[in-house]
């Protein structure tokens, strides 16, 4: 049985600094979010192919504890980048991280999807690694929604496990008009759409 010192370290959240993108960043995280001790590959993956602008307006679409969305908001100080998730405790993390490495253009709220953001809000880029168990019925909502969403010329970056690249593909090519495969890695694809 573990000591009562033993089960607060558990509790006690999880620090790591990484270099996502060329911006070193500080994380904390717990147990029971996605890769809490470190940025996962695909997420890696698909911060080394970004282009953002310095003025644009991002979201970061299911943050888990915020590394895209506090990424994006590292590259674009001039924008404004929303994080948004379905997890509360997701929320509470990217927050905590956004002030954590003094990005005071980024925010965190709850959404499943776009389902609450600010119908008015429009955005310049779309990032998002995309959970392979959410289902296709959610992934065409989503993809329909980013759509919607990003100004003309606006970007939606995805990255997907490689057993959904021909989804994706077929489905951007389909909501946007475009794709293109940026780079397929042996897991993990990651894929651009322009509007």
């Amino acid at each position: 049985m573990l000591s009562q010192t033993e089960l607060d370290a558990l509790r006690a959240p999880i620090r790591f600094e990484a270099e996502p993108a060329g911006r070193r960043l500080r994380f904390e995280s717990t147990w029971g979010l996605f890769s809490p001790r470190e940025i996962d590959a695909g997420t890696a993956l698909l911060l080394r192919h970004l282009q953002v602008a310095p003025d644009a307006d991002c979201l970061d679409l299911g943050c888990g504890y915020g590394v895209i969305g506090c990424t994006l908001a590292a590259l674009a100080p001039q924008g404004q980048t929303l994080m948004v998730d379905k997890d509360f405790v997701a929320v509470d993390f990217a927050r905590r991280n956004a002030a954590l490495n003094g990005l005071d253009n980024a925010a965190a709220q709850l959404s499943n999807g776009f389902a609450d953001i600010d119908p008015a809000r429009r955005f310049d880029l779309v990032a998002s690694n995309i959970p392979a168990k959410v289902g296709k019925e959610l992934l065409t909502i989503l993809l329909h929604d980013a759509r919607a969403r990003l100004n003309p010329g606006g970007q939606v970056y995805v990255v997907t496990v490689n057993g959904l690249r021909e989804f994706m593909k077929r489905h951007l090519r389909e909501v946007f008009g475009n794709y293109d495969k940026l780079k397929q890695g042996s897991h993990y694809t990651v894929a651009l759409a322009l509007r």
